[in-house]
């Protein structure tokens, strides 16, 4: 029995908790608002993680790549050009499905979220410029100000790769030690997620009822015809246009998609990825720098997620979000996904970050984890492949005609 009991997966433990929570929202509503506290905690656990992560994988991935990006130039430029269209075209296409499906009108936020109370003041565009430069780090950090964070972050990496020999090594070496362990830290959370998201699902349906899920259902539908439309409207075109071999292409990455789909996390399915797009006639020089850069600055689908999901938390608590509004929270958007690694549910860190930065409820992150491991699923396929793509479509702009390497 207790054998058994090892063999089941957190994923699986975290659809068990689920189900075991919706029955105990159903048949309990009114004792099923204590768990508020579990998932009170869970919810504390995953911002804490914020700041670090995401200043650790920014700083590693911009000065520990500096040397790489002199030295391959020309295809760095690209890469990088590629990444900001590909991301901003996915950002688009997330924002506006969400105001067309509207998936989040009906969902019923805990009383604390109210829109009374979240409702973000209006601003102009000089003071949302202004917001962005933090005048003290230590205070961003503490107020998880993830925009903040992120320039001053940026500043500092710029700063870094100007630096060498011994101190410049010290430093990327205690960034790479930081990133390494908040994976851990954040490996150690999601152990604990199972409760966190059973408890969210019994306070979520004890406090409004079975029909919440029914909304929950729509924004899952919600996320994947955007994965859908965006791989057909940006990705599918891009391929063509870069004449890239699409049935050849689907042929590669169809094994890494699937360990990517089934363990929600591109980083089990890059060796594999490594592989197939070498196989596929991609240079290993090419495909060893638009992979590992692509996970840090390319990923399209949790990009799209992300959208999404902060609409779909505004929509939740009553928030009525103006176009300007919307905007800046893609721009947000935009430079936050650019520092997140690829590991299961690390959408979740920067989706909590924005929510706090523009003053919207967490309480929203708590009602999507019920769901998000089925979002998981397709918005970690989308990612893999995508990259996948991008080293293709570098691979054509420097003239290579996907030839499969001799064996």
């Amino acid at each position: 029995m207790i054998t058994r009991l090892r063999r089941i997966s957190l994923t699986q433990w975290i659809m068990i908790s689920m189900l075991v929570g919706v029955v105990i929202g159903g048949l309990f509503p009114e004792q099923s608002q204590q768990l508020k506290l579990v998932s009170g905690i869970f919810l504390k656990l995953i911002k804490c993680i914020i700041v670090p992560i995401i200043v650790a994988t920014l700083v590693v991935g911009i000065a520990g790549h500096s040397d790489n990006l002199k030295a391959v130039g020309r295809l760095a430029l690209k890469s990088i050009i590629y990444f900001e269209i590909v991301t901003t075209l996915a950002l688009g296409v997330g924002l506006l499905a969400v105001n067309i499906a509207k998936p989040g009108v009906g969902v019923k936020l805990p009383a604390a979220a109210s829109a009374s109370t979240v409702t973000p003041e209006r601003q102009t565009l000089r003071q949302i410029i202004e917001h962005t430069v933090p005048k003290s780090f230590f205070e961003s950090a503490a107020a998880n100000d993830v925009l903040q964070v992120v320039v001053f972050t940026v500043i500092f990496a710029v700063a870094l790769t100007q630096v060498s020999g011994k101190p410049k090594e010290t430093m990327i070496n205690f960034f790479e030690g930081l990133s390494e362990v908040m994976f851990k830290f954040t490996g150690l959370v999601m152990r604990f997620a199972p409760f966190g998201i059973g408890a969210a699902m019994a306070v979520t349906v004890g406090h409004s009822g079975l029909g919440v899920l029914m909304n929950l259902g729509k924004l899952v539908l919600t996320l994947y015809a955007a994965l859908v439309v965006f791989m057909l409207a940006v990705l599918l075109p891009v391929a063509l246009i870069a004449r890239v071999p699409v049935l050849r292409f689907l042929k590669a990455v169809k094994e890494p998609a699937l360990i990517a789909f089934s363990t929600t996390s591109s980083d089990a399915a890059l060796p594999d990825a490594f592989k197939k797009m070498i196989a596929f006639g991609v240079p290993k020089r090419i495909v060893s720098f638009v992979l590992p850069t692509g996970y840090s600055f390319n990923l399209d689908g949790s990009t799209l997620y992300l959208a999404v999901a902060s609409i779909f938390v505004a929509q939740a608590a009553g928030v009525q979000l103006g176009l300007g509004q919307q905007l800046a929270i893609m721009f947000t958007l935009m430079l936050t996904t650019k520092g997140i690694a690829a590991v299961p549910r690390a959408s979740l860190v920067i989706l909590s970050g924005t929510l706090v930065t523009f003053g919207l409820p967490l309480e929203g992150v708590v009602l999507i984890l019920g769901v998000d491991e089925l979002m998981d699923m397709a918005r970690t396929t989308v990612n893999l492949v995508g990259n996948c793509l991008a080293s293709a479509v570098m691979a054509r702009s420097e003239g290579e005609s996907f030839q499969p390497p001799a064996c």
